[in-house]
């Protein structure tokens, strides 16, 4: 875990700090484990009251939470960012699934930029450790993998980005993609050439970001979501097409 020793005047107060820049960067995830008291006060140098202190501080601020017999976690701090009648609304209009790709391409693109001119070595290396997964899972056919690795591969870019309200504001979005609110990402992997043009795509993406060229970053994660959001389309419309497919074939069973 990446904890440091605290030096300063009151240590608690440097255990609070140091989480919180923990959480703040993404570092911390919601519902992780913290690690047992005793290995925590051992990597960060203070005293068992100084770090029970500052949990409890954390904890009364809604940033940990204590579960009896489990231990201390990061709260889900994402979890209230929209109203639970507002996802309903996203869930059932047609209109938010184009308007939150729209977003997704504003927003990714400018992180994609980011991520090239100001992401350290080891971002990029993250970044490109997790196109590796995707290669490997793409010879195993399994879409739940592979969606889970498309999202972490976009979210490893907008933490390369360095902007941490940018970080939160978009992890929040990924977690309504992640139930299926927006969309269900599976129909995005059921035919080969689909799947093929996928990982292409972000295969340019990774090598854009790996050359550290910002306008090439931003380029391929744009065309990437205009690649998704016409694939969404003409899924809706096909669908619609086979009910009213279906409906001229019932009334044709009638005749």
């Amino acid at each position: 875990m990446p904890f440091e020793p605290v030096a300063q005047e009151k240590l608690s107060q440097g255990v609070i700090r140091q989480i919180e820049e923990l959480i703040l960067r993404g570092i911390l995830r919601p519902g992780e484990r913290l690690p047992s008291e005793r290995e925590l006060s051992d990597r960060m140098g203070v005293s068992r009251p100084s770090l029970r202190e500052a949990l409890a501080d954390l904890q009364d601020r809604g940033l940990l939470t204590s579960k009896a017999g489990a231990g201390v976690f990061v709260a889900d701090v994402l979890g209230n960012a929209f109203a639970p009648a507002l996802v309903k609304l996203f869930a059932t209009h047609d209109s938010a699934v184009f308007d939150y790709i729209s977003f997704r391409r504003d927003m990714e693109g400018l992180a994609a930029a980011r991520a090239a001119q100001f992401g350290s070595d080891t971002d990029l290396k993250v970044i490109d450790t997790i196109f590796a997964k995707m290669e490997s899972a793409h010879t195993k056919r399994n879409p739940a993998d592979e969606a889970q690795l498309d999202a972490d591969f976009h979210l490893a870019i907008i933490e390369a980005s360095h902007n941490i309200v940018m970080l939160h504001m978009m992890r929040s979005m990924y977690e309504l993609l992640r139930e299926g609110v927006f969309y269900n990402r599976a129909i995005m992997f059921k035919q080969r050439l689909t799947r093929d043009q996928l990982l292409d795509q972000h295969r340019a993406i990774n090598d854009a970001l790996q050359a550290r060229d910002p306008a090439a970053a931003r380029g391929a994660v744009e065309s990437h979501l205009n690649f998704v959001e016409t694939a969404l389309f003409g899924h809706q419309k096909a669908e619609k097409n086979e009910l009213y497919a279906q409906k001229r074939f019932e009334v044709e069973n009638k005749r």
